[in-house]
């Protein structure tokens, strides 16, 4: 498997998962998207995705921020530490071009990768 797929072993998929990181997780934030981390038991990370429909209203708006979100994701996993990640869309996000975006997640993913203060 190249290290760049996006399979689905690399996601959230079930309410649990979802519930687990939501219940306590580190968080890093912009005006546009927070990113809510928690370390996991496997040997990479996982990325879930929350996109409100009162955030982002158009399926389009929504689907381009999903896709810009796990191709960011995707190249960005070797160096991700083994975590699950959600990332909470705000109302701005559809605003950000994908280079923003892009740019901005980056920022963020360095962030949450640091080794936890704590």
């Amino acid at each position: 498997m190249s290290k760049y797929a996006f399979s689905r072993e690399l996601r959230l998929l079930t309410p649990e998962q979802y519930k687990k990181v939501f219940q306590q997780a580190h968080r890093a934030g912009s005006p546009h998207l927070t990113i809510l981390a928690r370390p996991n038991n496997l040997d990479h990370p996982r990325l879930g995705l929350a996109v409100p429909k009162k955030q982002i209203k158009t399926a389009v708006g929504r689907n381009k921020f999903k896709r810009a979100v796990r191709e960011s994701f995707r190249l960005k996993q070797a160096d991700l530490p083994a975590k699950d990640f959600v990332v909470i869309a705000k109302k701005s996000a559809s605003e950000l071009s994908n280079e923003e975006l892009f740019k901005l997640l980056d920022k963020l993913w360095h962030r949450l990768s640091r080794p936890s203060r704590g």
